[in-house]
Order: structure tokens, then sequence, then C-alpha cells
């Protein structure tokens, strides 16, 4: 082990792009952070898979652990900073050991603290620990932070955002070139947008973590996936993008988060004027509306190496300096029970409706027949040209209903024989959600 040193003594657990960066930087700047903290910060262990990788950085008077675990129990290290990953396994066990020993920790690991945030959080209340997950939420983005302290003394009545910055990039894609779903999730795999295996990012399970996160501290409530309704964007097509741009929209997976409702990622429907309809590519935006404050807009990347260090290095000097506070704003036990919130639907919503039909006649009498049923108002019906006997989107947009009503209403259009796709639907959020 390490000799005792001044100051507080950093391990981290997991070495792939954003462990290794946070140890040089460390490493390579260690008189300024040390300055910004107060006191000097010292990287004195290390856990990874991989000895001999090259990460660009020395292990010299660093100690090596094979067993993450391990690092925990050593007496002469102060915080923890998990880069492991998963919800459960080595990542969780590191975190128990961790906080129940005293041990400060830090973690970019937004599964873990969407699913056992309010188990961690309390450990660290009973061993005087901090809990810092800056990097979990919008990578670059200071939103846990922002939430917590810059709008601490506001009612805040709603979270938006865009969370994934895989599937902000893909859906920017297919509407600028026309590309289909499937070969532009290729060519972000190719650039690194997308793992191998895109699932947790296009089916919104990702960014659904970090909506989970945004809303038990916006709103003071125990963090609760299973409490989040979750859209992907594997339906959307390259013919809603046109449709969209006719209609003055733009195509975006958007989470919004509201007191007493279910938060819900979302694949939206959103006014091209908007600001984030504006928010293209990799980056990431989150809208925090309050009150006294009104809308506050931060928009920055959203992962990568630079962006989630700058979160945990910027988590670390909070520490050091003792800006910790509460994991989730408030105690454990004054959190809310997020499980109690079953609207999921919220309130009433305009929609965007794309169905794949056979363009014959009868075809829209068929359709609005089901619509004037279940007491939905058409506001506008779109279908380019004519193609008798062939498949053709039939595109429309409805006035408010309920989210629950169109489901039905859906459900029962997909049933008919003259629709041979299931039917796509896409709330169209108002102008206003943004005032």
């Amino acid at each position: 082990m390490t000799k005792a040193k001044s100051g507080l003594r950093v391990a981290i657990a997991g070495l792939g792009v954003v462990g290794s960066e946070v140890a040089r930087q460390l490493i390579n700047r260690a008189g300024e952070l040390g300055s910004a903290a107060g006191q000097p910060l010292h990287l004195v262990a290390v856990s990874a898979r991989d000895r001999s990788a090259d990460r660009g950085f020395l292990l010299d008077n660093i100690d090596w652990h094979d067993d993450a675990v391990a690092m925990a129990r050593r007496d002469d290290v102060d915080i923890i900073v998990e880069m492991i990953g998963g919800s459960e396994g080595p990542a969780l066990e590191l975190a128990r050991q961790s906080l129940a020993s005293g041990k400060h920790f830090v973690t970019a690991n937004k599964a873990m603290i969407a699913h056992h945030g309010s188990e961690l959080a309390r450990l660290t209340e009973d061993n005087n620990a901090s809990l810092m997950f800056e990097a979990a939420v919008a990578g670059g983005i200071p939103a846990v932070k922002t939430l917590r302290e810059g709008l601490a003394g506001n009612r805040i009545s709603r979270v938006a955002g865009i969370l994934n910055g895989t599937c902000n990039y893909i859906l920017s894609t297919m509407e600028v070139t026309g590309a289909g779903f499937d070969d532009v999730l290729a060519d972000a795999q190719r650039l690194g947008y997308a793992e191998a295996e895109p699932s947790f990012d296009v089916d919104g399970i990702d960014a659904a973590h970090k909506l989970t996160i945004l809303a038990a501290i916006a709103f003071g409530q125990q963090p609760d996936f299973n409490a989040v309704s979750i859209q992907g964007i594997r339906d959307v097509s390259s013919v809603d993008f046109a449709y969209a741009n006719q209609l003055g929209f733009r195509i975006k997976l958007v989470g919004v988060a509201e007191p007493g409702l279910m938060p819900r990622m979302q694949t939206c429907m959103l006014p091209l004027d908007s600001q984030l309809a504006k928010v293209n590519g990799v980056l990431n935006a989150v809208e925090f509306h309050g009150s006294p404050v009104g809308s506050v807009l931060a928009v920055g990347p959203g992962a990568g190496g630079g962006a989630t260090s700058s979160a945990v290095l910027s988590d670390l000097l909070d520490i050091a300096t003792g800006r910790g506070g509460f994991a989730f704003g408030k105690p454990v036990d004054q959190l809310t029970d997020a499980s109690g919130v079953k609207n999921g639907a919220g309130p009433d919503k305009a929609f965007y409706v794309r169905l794949m039909v056979v363009d014959q006649p009868g075809v829209l009498a068929t359709v609005t027949a089901i619509l004037q049923k279940h007491d939905i108002s058409v506001e506008s019906l779109l279908q380019q040209g004519r193609a008798p006997g062939d498949v053709v989107a039939l595109v429309m947009t409805t006035h408010e209903t309920p989210v629950a009503v169109m489901t039905r209403a859906l459900n029962e259009m997909e049933q008919l024989p003259i629709v041979k796709a299931k039917p796509v639907a896409m709330p169209i959020l108002p102008v206003d959600m943004e005032s």
C-alpha cells in the first residue's frame, strides 16, 4: 500500500475511456486541482481487468487491484470513483462496501443510481459519507448540480430534456439525410456513438435512467426506474421526418418529468422554433422550469471521456471542499415514494399518427369512424399522391386527447385488414411547454 499522505486519497475502479481520463487529469493536473480543492488529491490505487493496456499514464506509485472491492476495504483510501457500470454485480457491491465503510463514492453509473439510489443514499447518511453522481446525467452538463444547488430555492414544475446523444444523433441524421433507421444506426456504431448492442440507447432505457434521477431530485422523491414510462426510437421512419417538416415539427426523444405524474421518455414532435428542437447531433440538453426562476436551458456534450470526466472531477472537488450534501437534495426519510405516481399519461395531448394502409376506396372513412367512436378530433390529414393497391402512408394530427383513449384507438386500427404495419403515434409537445 502507499504511504500515508495529507489530502484526499482517491481510488478508481474501471479504467475505460472515462476512468483513464480521470486518472490522467489527477496525475497531470495535480497542482491545479489541488489548489481548487483546497487540499491535494492523490490517486493511490486503481482496478481494471487488463493491467497491461496502455492508458496514457504510468502506474508508478499507484497500487493495482484485480479486485475492485478490495480497494474499498483499504484504510488509506478516502474516495472511490466507480466506472465499472451496470446496475447490479461488482459495481453495486463496490458501492455498498465503500459507503458502509464511510468512504465517499463518486460514480457515472446512472443505472445503479436509478435502481438503488435510495439504498445508497441511506448508507451515506448512516456512515457520514458522500454519494456523488453528476457524471450519471447528461455528461458535461451540470444537470444534477443545477437542480440540487443552483435551483434549490425554486419550486420545480417540470424538467425536460434530450438525454441520450446516440438517439439524438440518429434522429438528427435521419432528418438531414433521409436515410433509414437501420442505416443510420450502423453509421453511429461505426463512429463510436452507439454500442454494438444498442438497445439501452435506442429503446430509451439509458435516457430513462437519467430522467429517473432528475425527477427524484426535482420533486423530492425516491428514484424509481419502474415508475417511468419509456418509448424508444425504433418505430421512427424516414417518411416521418418529411411529414414532420411539412407540419412544422422536429422529431426528438424527450424525457419529461412533472410533479405528481409518472416521468415519461417519449419520441415526440417538437415545434421547430422550440429550444430543444434546435439541439442536434450528439449533444444533450436539459430544461428546468420553476418558480421564481422561470425557464433555464443547459446544452452540452452528453458523453465521452472529456465531458464525463469533467463531471467526475467536479464531484471530487465538491467532496474536497465539503459541498457534498444530500444525494437527492434532502434526507432519504423525507423523499416521497415515487411508485405511488400512477398517472403516466399526464394532461391530454395532441398526436401525430402515421398509418401504413392499402390505398383503396373507403380507407379514410374506416379510419375516421374509429376516431369518431373514440371521440378523437382530427386537426389535419396528409397523404402524398395516390398509388391504388399499394401500401402508402396516411398521416394525421389530432387535437388534444387522453393518452389512454388514443392507445385504444390505435390498437383498434392495427387490427384492420387495410393497416399493414403497427401504427406510429408521437405526442406533439406544445410551444408553451417551454414557457
